[in-house]
């Protein structure tokens, strides 16, 4: 399979899944780690919130905070030059307000340079992605039991068409089922 040379995005990564070609996905949590996610032409990078414990030593994800996320981002965004950034918002950055959730996600664009952010949770989130989505924000929406959120079509009527959000399956360790989130 070749691949593609070009700055891996958002419409490439939909056109790929189109297409039915798997989609490579690396965690990568620093400099090192993002320059060798390019050079194995992997498709998106995640800064994943396991640094907590991966790199920082907790037990948990939950002590990570947003700066250690946003620092870690910046220094995979340094090493990564074609993959798609994905940042993972970490736990209490989008569960409380709306506004909040927003200007946090909205961070790891501008600060960090991430392409697009991931957060986890079930309907009690859905507000604060919309919010996100309408705000230009590219997400990546796991569903509580795992599953990835498809939000396509509800944000496309939302937003008259507009595609700025992906809730899709990548190829990673674990298999999603995609189903339609219904905004009610």
């Amino acid at each position: 399979m070749s691949l593609p040379q070009e700055k891996v995005t958002v419409p490439l990564v939909r056109a790929m899944k189109a297409q039915g070609r798997r989609i490579a996905m690396v965690t990568a949590y620093d400099y090192p780690t993002g320059r060798l996610v390019d050079e194995a032409g992997a498709d998106i990078a995640l800064v994943g919130d396991s640094l907590a414990m991966v790199v920082l030593g907790h037990e948990t994800t939950l002590p990570v905070t947003v700066e250690e996320m946003l620092h870690h981002t910046r220094a995979v965004r340094r090493g990564v030059k074609r993959a798609l950034l994905v940042a993972d918002m970490p736990f209490g950055s989008y569960q409380g307000s709306v506004p909040e959730a927003v200007a946090n996600a909205a961070r790891f664009l501008k600060e960090a340079g991430a392409d697009a952010v991931k957060v986890e949770g079930g309907r009690r989130v859905v507000e604060a992605v919309r919010q996100m989505v309408e705000h230009g924000i590219p997400v990546r929406h796991i569903d509580a039991d795992g599953s990835v959120v498809d939000h396509e079509a509800v944000m496309r009527r939302l937003t008259g068409g507009q595609q700025c959000l992906f809730g899709m399956v990548l190829t990673s360790r674990k298999r999603y089922r995609v189903r339609e989130s219904r905004l009610e």
